[in-house]
């Protein structure tokens, strides 16, 4: 049985989402018992907010990805084996392609030359990166910092242990075998 890309992005999505839920109630009841409210209110935002960042990225990336592969720009498949990748990545000893190296080198550098790209093909291939998303976490996250700073309960410790909590539990679960 095969799922195709979107399910299983989805399945990985909802698995990243509960995982996280489950850490912040996890630091949730921590600091509860604890009773430090500061470590309460600096863990939420820095959690929050970093978790918002994240799948802030993940959608813009996944966005222009997908723009792309619509556009024809990036090839969905590669029907090459991993080893034949690795041993030939340029596809040059190819035994149904009968060109001389010479021909190889001619039309990698007419290819060089076509693909050479304006600053606006830049600026557009950049949306992932200046996305509305991502934008309005990383604003998110600044405005939460600025208000435990200015309100005297900012305790960078916990702050930052909180704030890197859901990249790396986005990570291990990203990079997790099934």
């Amino acid at each position: 049985m095969t799922l195709n890309i979107d399910t299983k992005s989805m399945i990985v999505m909802k698995r990243v989402i509960n995982t996280l839920l489950i850490v912040d109630i996890g630091i949730v009841i921590f600091c509860l018992l604890s009773e430090e409210k500061i470590w309460l209110i600096n863990s939420q935002i820095a959690f929050i907010s970093s978790s918002i960042i994240m799948f802030a990225s993940i959608i813009s990336y996944r966005n222009m990805v997908k723009s792309r592969i619509d556009a024809g720009l990036i090839i969905a498949e590669d029907n090459r084996d991993t080893i034949e990748k690795i041993e030939d990545p340029y596809d040059l000893y190819d035994e149904s392609k009968e060109t001389s190296m010479q021909e190889i080198i001619k039309e990698e550098k007419e290819t060089t030359k076509k693909n050479r790209r304006s600053i606006w093909q830049v600026t557009k291939d950049s949306k992932a990166a200046l996305s509305f998303y991502r934008l309005g976490a990383y604003a998110l996250l600044i405005l939460g910092f600025f208000y435990l700073n200015n309100n005297k309960i900012l305790n960078i410790s916990f702050y930052l242990y909180s704030l890197a909590l859901p990249p790396i539990i986005i990570v291990a679960i990203l990079m997790r075998k099934e």
